[in-house]
């Protein structure tokens, strides 16, 4: 089933006087044979126009869109024509294709999410560290939560097992078998023997 909707008249006036101003007799140089591409394009490039306009609402991009569809015209067929039966069809429908492509690609366009970047070292850091000291980073981003936490709050904080323990609400053994385990893989991803 298809649904109709009345067209508003501006726009009904519109459609009309495109479609009727989109084949205009434009012959050869003979008068009988097809046009030649200069003489369709200066006949026919505006009411292409105002139909790209139509499709794409934006006039730029309308322009654009004729341009290509002659410049293909042209690549594919040549200056005079001849072997295209209907070139007023042949630029309406390449028009119309190439507009609902720009739809699409502005469609895609509208779409798309730039993912989020992420944190990136300040310059200053990356000048003042070390090889040995990016290792050190690298593997404590490799351990749990818990564990960095306890290892930078005893290496860097210099915080006692007591201390660390009621600042993660958390017992002094927890904090002792953590930093134990903590340290076990840091040294295994170090590469550093007792």
């Amino acid at each position: 089933m298809t649904l109709v909707f009345p067209l508003p008249a501006p726009l009904l006036r519109l459609l009309r006087s495109v479609v009727s101003s989109s084949a205009p007799s434009v012959r050869g140089a003979g008068g009988d044979g097809p046009p030649a591409i200069n003489e369709l394009y200066h006949a026919r490039r505006l009411s292409l126009v105002r139909l790209a306009v139509l499709m794409v609402d934006d006039l730029p991009t309308a322009e654009d869109i004729v341009q290509d569809v002659f410049a293909a015209l042209y690549r594919r067929h040549g200056a005079d024509l001849e072997s295209v039966a209907d070139p007023h069809a042949y630029l309406t429908t390449g028009v119309m294709n190439a507009a609902r492509s720009a739809l699409r690609r502005r469609r895609s366009a509208r779409a798309y999410v730039p993912p989020r970047p992420g944190l990136a070292p300040a310059a200053e850091d990356e000048v003042l560290l070390g090889q040995g000291d990016r290792e050190v980073l690298a593997a404590l981003a490799e351990l749990t939560v818990r564990q960095r936490q306890v290892m930078v709050l005893r290496y860097w904080s210099e915080l006692s097992e007591r201390e660390i323990a009621d600042v993660l609400r958390v017992s002094r053994g927890t904090v002792k078998s953590t930093a134990s385990r903590a340290l076990a893989l840091l040294r295994g991803r170090l590469g550093e023997r007792r």
